[in-house]
């Protein structure tokens, strides 16, 4: 006889094992980004002689045009393939990053290697936090995301000061080569094994808000660009953060090294200044969602 499936409800004691999952893939997530953090610059310098800051902090460029126009696709994709798919598709894509790193024979390797890790970023950052999202239904939102946020920038804290720390003792590229093969690797097999996809969630919510009609793509970036004060706040705060947080991805280690400091310092501070952004995040359940 089979056993009945359990009933689906929203909530994040009713979802807790699944929810705590996503929170530790999201970890994983971050450290793919961490492990770069404190040791790519000096690579593109040291290792690649790139002279010119413009030429090291173009793999930076690649990486967030890539992760935006992803993420932009990623919600239509999320709706027509199911938020699994696309999440175990996205560390799919991250398993040749470590393999372009350790053959690069030139800089452009590496950049190419960046392409793909913000494809990565953009559907497993974007599918963890939407999955949360359709777990804990619409009265827990803003401790959802608070949550997956920083989880990620904590992952990418101590992935920075690891790879910061391995650096001072063995190559910087094979830290790089070794750490993400391995982070990619193990979320990839936990996404497989172990992540449910969310879609019942998803139509239980919906239920209740049958006949209202859903925005366009058009419709839903002018609301959030434009039209809404509050939410073109929230895109023009986002992009100052991302900016910021690029500069110090790219510019720091440069600087740091330029005026003596080891390998290890550079992925602490590296550390503590991704740290900076999980601390801030996790407030944000203490907001009204």
């Amino acid at each position: 006889m089979i056993a009945a499936a359990a009933p689906v409800r929203l909530g994040l004691r009713e979802n807790l094992a699944q929810f705590s999952l996503l929170v530790a893939v999201n970890a994983f997530v971050g450290a793919m980004v961490g492990l770069e953090r404190s040791t790519l610059p000096l690579v593109g310098r040291q290792q690649f002689g790139l002279g010119s800051s413009a030429a090291v902090l173009s793999f930076i460029v690649a990486f967030g045009l890539a992760k935006a126009l992803t993420n932009l696709a990623s919600g239509v994709a999320a709706q027509r393939a199911g938020r699994r798919r696309l999440l175990i598709a996205g560390w799919l894509v991250a398993l040749p990053i470590p393999v372009l790193i350790a053959a690069a024979p030139a800089w452009s390797w590496v950049v190419a290697a960046n392409v793909l890790l913000g494809i990565n970023q953009g559907l497993t950052w974007s599918m963890t936090v939407v999955m949360k999202i359709d777990l804990v239904g619409p009265r827990r939102r803003g401790l959802a995301l608070g949550l997956n946020e920083s989880a990620g920038y904590g992952g990418v804290a101590l992935a920075a000061a690891l790879s910061g720390w391995l650096a001072a003792s063995y190559a910087a590229r094979d830290v790089l080569v070794v750490g993400g093969a391995a982070v990619a690797l193990a979320a990839l097999a936990i996404s497989v094994l172990f992540v449910r996809d969310t879609a019942a969630h998803v139509a239980l919510e919906q239920a209740d808000v049958a006949g209202e009609p859903a925005l366009t793509l058009g419709e839903a970036f002018a609301q959030g660009s434009r039209r809404d004060p509050a939410l073109r706040s929230c895109s023009q705060a986002g992009l100052v953060n991302n900016l910021n947080d690029a500069l110090a991805w790219g510019l720091v280690p440069l600087y740091l090294a330029a005026n003596g400091a080891a390998v290890g310092a550079i992925g602490l501070v590296a550390a503590l200044t991704a740290l900076s952004g999980a601390w801030v995040l996790a407030d944000m359940p203490a907001q009204r969602d």
